[in-house]
């Protein structure tokens, strides 16, 4: 099983900041899916990269400090199970200069065919690959 942390860098440009002079919270919801997207494309070969897409069915997010405009931004995700039609995914949003936790979040995944759109089940290469798989309902 695959349950490695991947990190993204991130940058924080002036569109980001809010009129409270901080990130926004929308924004992290689009740093959470560009660390899901990243690390998708660093680990999921090019036929599953063809065939699969992804679509979110459920966000939990907990946010617990600030970002400010000159602050350094590290995403750190990493999937959890993989149930039937769904993968868990976890990701930190960590501040570079101390480590400290800016947002938490837990993110359901729901795996598509890339061609029809339609949900799919992925098989035990690719649980194998990104999840800690529940390999009593996974696909063959």
């Amino acid at each position: 099983m695959n349950t490695d942390r991947f990190e993204l860098p991130i940058a924080i440009i002036p569109e980001d900041i809010d009129v409270h002079g901080h990130v926004n919270n929308v924004v992290y919801v689009r740093w959470i899916q560009e660390a899901a997207v990243a690390h998708w494309r660093a680990l999921a070969t090019p036929e599953q990269q063809a065939s699969v897409s992804w679509v979110v069915v459920r966000h939990e997010i907990d946010y617990k400090r600030a970002a400010r405009p000159d602050d350094s931004i590290i995403a750190t995700t990493w999937v959890g199970e993989a149930i039937s039609a769904t993968f868990e995914r976890f990701t930190e949003i960590l501040r570079s200069s101390d480590h400290k936790v800016l947002v938490k979040a837990r993110t359901l995944w729901c795996p598509i065919s890339a061609s029809t759109g339609k949900p799919v089940r992925v098989g035990r290469d690719m649980r194998a690959r990104f999840s800690a798989a529940r390999d009593d309902q996974a696909a063959g």
